[in-house]
Order: structure tokens, then C-alpha cells, then sequence
């Protein structure tokens, strides 16, 4: 994701970004976007309720955060970037 998209498109993105006391595994400052990439831990009922937890932390000070799973990744990737580039346009609010 970082080497194939992310780390070419503005607004710029970081990589593994300390947010409080998490890690995100990307966070763009300026659309206030963080995007993480989640593996099998991910879906299992304590991993979700973790999840949702931290999404919703980080959604109280202002910060969206959008999960693909790496299965989405591998197989449609172009679908995944199509999702971000929508995301992030919101933010600019432009259509």
C-alpha cells in the first residue's frame, strides 16, 4: 500500500504514526485520516472490540479511520485506493 499508492498522493500520508498511545499504520495530518491495514487478529471478537474501541478514540478528536483488510489489499487493490482517493476528496470537500 505505502510503496504502490500512499506514499506518492497529496495530501501526504505517514507511516506507523504514534497517535496517543497507538500506532497507525498510516496517518494523513491534513485530512485528519488514518488508514489501517488489518490481518486475521483483526476478526476475532476481541480484536474487533479493540478495534472499534480505538476507532472510536481516535473519532472523538476529529480523526476518521478507514480498515481494509490485507485481503482486500491483495486482491482489489484499485477498489481500496478508489475508497481512499473518495475519502479524502470529502475532506477537501470537493465532489
Amino acid at each position: 500500500m505505502w510503496y504502490d499508492f500512499l506514499r506518492g498522493i497529496c495530501p501526504r500520508f505517514l507511516r506507523q504514526k504514534p497517535l496517543g498511545p497507538y500506532i497507525a499504520d498510516f496517518y494523513c495530518p491534513t485530512a485528519k485520516l488514518v488508514i489501517e491495514l488489518d490481518g486475521s487478529q483483526h476478526y476475532t471478537d476481541e480484536g474487533q472490540e479493540r478495534d472499534a474501541w480505538r476507532s472510536g478514540l481516535l473519532s472523538e478528536i476529529g480523526i476518521r479511520v478507514l480498515r481494509f483488510s490485507n485481503l482486500e489489499v491483495d486482491h482489489d487493490f484499485q477498489s481500496v485506493c478508489q475508497m481512499i482517493m473518495q475519502e479524502l476528496k470529502k475532506k477537501e470537500g470537493t465532489p
